[in-house]
């Protein structure tokens, strides 16, 4: 893997460790992290509330799946850094359709990540938290019977009572985010930010992602790029409605391996601001 940006045009005299990862065919975990670390988080002076982080996967046309899927885009580096995203969060923000089509399971407990995860103050692993308008779900799979941590389901006040409590009766925490049958996104990462879950990682699907943008709270974007061709009429990243104006988000990063591009974009401000 090799940084295309930002460069690093400074000549250093390297140690023999930098040397040897200089030279490795793949970075290190611990590359990886210090090249996706979360800023500060959790309210203080200098640090965010919170922080929303998307990760999306998407061909060269645009499709972010073939087949339904979204692993024949995706690539061994491109799963290092999913692995790595998901080992700094504290929490994973899914829709209930990508739960369902993805065949999702509990995030796992990482021991290359144990030691920072604990001085961080994080649980084991992030925990999974399900947005999800009439709960159709799964609750005999094993997200909801073996996670390492209880796994949130996200809704608005006016889910169907019987699924709620059939959440419940599974493991899974309940958040109501809002008055409506679904739960309003402006909401979900105050209210994940209250439970102490400040690093947030959002793996879509694409209308929960478009939700989440819509509403102005998406601060960062990690897109994988994949060099292949899929045609046919799968979805963008992102579904929804038109923004009102369209948000600008500056490049922080690109990584290459193989073809397959990792760029990290973080928002700054509507073009009308």
């Amino acid at each position: 893997m090799q940084r295309l940006f930002p460069s690093r045009t400074a000549p250093v005299s390297p140690s023999p460790a930098s040397e040897a990862a200089a030279s490795a065919p793949e970075w290190s975990l611990e590359e990886i992290a210090a090249e996706y670390a979360y800023p500060p988080v959790g309210g203080g002076v200098e640090g965010a509330a919170r922080w929303l982080r998307g990760n999306m996967v998407a061909s060269l046309d645009g499709a972010i799946h073939h087949g339904g899927r979204s692993q024949p885009l995706s690539s061994p580096a491109d799963m290092r850094i999913f692995g790595v995203l998901r080992a700094l969060a504290d929490v994973v923000v899914v829709g209930a359709r990508t739960v369902r089509q993805e065949g999702y399971r509990p995030a796992k407990r990482r021991r290359a990540f144990a030691d920072r995860r604990a001085a961080a103050g994080q649980p084991p692993a992030p925990v999974i938290a399900v947005v999800s308008a009439g709960l159709e779900l799964d609750f005999a799979a094993p997200l909801f019977t073996e996670p390492a941590v209880p796994t949130l389901v996200i809704t608005g006040g006016g889910a169907p009572p019987d699924r709620v409590e059939r959440a419940r009766q599974a493991g899974a925490e309940v958040i109501f985010a809002g008055e409506g049958g679904n739960a309003d996104p402006a909401r979900v990462p105050g209210l994940l930010a209250d439970r102490g879950l400040c690093r947030q990682l959002t793996e879509g699907g694409p209308t929960l992602l478009g939700e989440f943008a819509d509403a102005g709270v998406l601060d960062e974007l990690c897109l994988s790029i994949a060099p292949r061709i899929v045609a046919g009429s799968a979805p963008r990243i992102m579904n929804g409605p038109v923004l009102p104006d369209p948000d600008a988000y500056a490049l922080e990063g690109v990584l290459e391996e193989e073809g397959f591009l990792f760029t990290r974009y973080r928002r700054s401000r509507s073009i009308a601001e």
